[in-house]
């Protein structure tokens, strides 16, 4: 198992294990930062756990706040949105912005995967 797979499986298990995933809000908006990886691609960070969100919440993002999103919704509302806008999730980012960058639909399946 590659260290992206691993990465993956660690942060589905403990999205399922929480029953939420955590993203960073400010007045109805949230966190979206450009890709690492792929040129004019928009990303989300999704944390799975709330004090990895809340490390992040300094400097320019001061003004935001950890979410949770129950895992329903996150099926039902977050993930139809983020594939019909093209954006990227990028699971647990550090403090340097680094994380996993990945299709939203790759994460739903491991998440189904690991929840089976």
């Amino acid at each position: 198992m590659s260290t992206s797979e691993t990465n993956l499986s660690a942060f589905s298990q403990a999205v399922i294990a929480a029953g939420e995933l955590w993203v960073l809000s400010a007045d109805d908006e949230f966190v979206v930062v450009d890709s690492i990886e792929f040129e004019a691609t928009d990303v989300m960070p999704l944390f799975s756990k709330q004090a990895n969100a809340q490390a992040l919440c300094i400097e320019d993002w001061a003004s935001y706040q950890p979410v949770a999103v129950k895992l329903e919704e996150f099926f039902e509302e977050w993930l139809p949105s983020l594939d019909e806008d093209k954006v990227l999730v990028a699971i647990d980012l550090d403090e340097n912005l680094v994380g996993e960058e990945i299709e939203a639909f790759t994460l739903a399946k491991q998440l189904a995967a690991d929840d089976a």
